[in-house]
């Protein structure tokens, strides 16, 4: 496996020239000492590492400057210190992938908040039978870099009856219940209309306490003990919510769920949501009128029914990619949602506090000459740095080119510094959030 030219490592050093001491980083991150960029900063991409078999999904224990790297074909890498390690940190069973559009594989990973005391992690992934399983490991106590295969326990399992539609990320919450996101099953419209079903978990965001297994529910969740609902059911009305994340600073719940014909959506849960919140699939696609659920479910432009905070139609691509916010250790970032689309490889930023949305497309292009594929996650590490992950095989950092900080010529190393472009014209934003 080729490791790029410039390491996280290597790039440590070519920012240590740069940044500034405002607040809001991550306390063990590493701030770069420049003038703080005022308004949209340039963007850049910075080739972290290639020859990943399809990777989906990057991420880090609490605490842990390891990159933990997910291949939809089953196997967890670590990059660490620049480097690839040869031996994969854990590799789960799971159908033959051969194909790039194949929803299928190994697609979420997370760290129990506590990791680096108990070793607990879980993955998402799919079984030969298309089912969806999330399953507990232990990381090696005598070698770190390895999770032990013996140690697997089953915390859930969904028998699925299609291939797509799948969701796919499992993260653990400010409140420490992992959540795990799930679409609606597959083929096309819903057709079994469990997106608003409230009995059975196609279409929702779960919550549940894995402290112990087999996991309990939060006392809290909105449907505990409801005469109707699954227990484990903290959202609802979600085609597939492929990629999401919680906001480290504030809490916040971005969503991204990908559409169906039309339209492409994100929304925001706020941090301290009770839950229960209908994001409106089938009966509404983004702001669109789908097709009616039968009763209790609300008919379209009901109140009940959350509104996206942004969507955009398919004349900008056809998938989103949901993404996170930025909570890194450059300033001028700070706050700026990243998002993308899976077909078109656009990417835009949204400034929670302006409501404005940046297409960051030409800044954001790869060094070198290469190209981004399939743009399947936006997502972060130990101290909120964010990293692209292009389905065709490579991990990119996303940072200010060093040339935004007075270096230029060889020192930049094929970074950009080209100015953001404005928003595409096809977005539509819902104030209010």
């Amino acid at each position: 496996m080729r490791v790029a030219l410039l390491s996280l490592a290597a790039l440590a050093v070519a920012l240590a020239a740069c940044g500034d001491d405002s607040g809001g980083a991550p306390p063990d991150a590493f701030v770069p000492s420049c003038d703080v960029v005022e308004g949209q900063p340039p963007l850049g991409l910075v080739e972290v590492a290639t020859g990943f078999d399809m990777p989906v999904y990057v991420t880090s224990p609490p605490g842990d400057p390891r990159l933990f790297v997910l291949e939809k074909t089953g196997a967890v890498r670590i990059i660490e210190d620049g480097l690839v390690l040869p031996e994969p940190f854990l590799d789960v069973s799971v159908p033959s992938i051969t194909e790039l559009g194949d929803e299928r594989g190994l697609l979420g990973l997370a760290f129990h908040p506590d990791y680096a005391q108990n070793r607990k992690l879980y993955v998402f992934y799919t079984d030969p039978g298309s089912d969806t399983v999330v399953e507990q490991y232990l990381a090696s106590e005598a070698n770190p870099n390895l999770a032990d295969p013996a140690s697997a326990t089953e915390v859930f399992f969904l028998d699925d009856f299609a291939g797509n539609h799948n969701g796919g990320t499992i993260q653990f919450g400010p409140d420490g219940y992992l959540h795990i996101g799930i679409g609606d099953g597959g083929n096309a419209n819903d057709p079994m209309d469990y997106g608003q079903n409230l009995d059975v978990a196609f279409g929702k965001i779960l919550r549940i306490d894995v402290d112990e297994l087999p996991y309990t529910i939060p006392a809290d969740n909105p449907f505990a003990g409801a005469t109707a609902g699954l227990d484990e059911v903290w959202a609802y009305g979600l085609r597939n919510p492929w990629r999401w994340s919680f906001d480290r600073m504030t809490g916040d719940l971005y969503i991204g769920d990908v559409g169906q014909g039309a339209w492409e959506e994100w929304n925001v849960e706020p941090a301290g949501s009770p839950g229960g919140v209908n994001y409106g699939w089938r009966v509404m696609e983004g702001t669109l009128c789908g097709t009616p659920s039968p009763a209790p479910a609300p008919a379209c432009g009901s109140s009940l029914l959350a509104r996206p905070v942004v969507e955009y139609s398919h004349a900008s691509g056809c998938s989103i990619t949901g993404g996170t916010v930025y909570r890194g250790s450059i300033p001028a970032l700070r706050g700026l949602y990243f998002y993308a689309d899976f077909c078109s490889a656009r990417i835009w930023t949204y400034q929670r506090s302006t409501g404005q949305v940046v297409e960051r497309t030409s800044a954001l292009r790869p060094p070198g000459g290469s190209t981004i594929d399939s743009i399947v996650a936006i997502s972060e590490n130990a101290v909120g740095e964010l990293f692209l992950v292009d389905l065709g095989g490579e991990i990119f950092q996303i940072t200010p080119p060093p040339i935004a900080c007075g270096l230029g010529g060889e020192a930049a190393l094929g970074l950009l510094a080209l100015g953001a472009l404005r928003r595409a014209s096809r977005h539509r934003m819902r104030p209010g959030v």
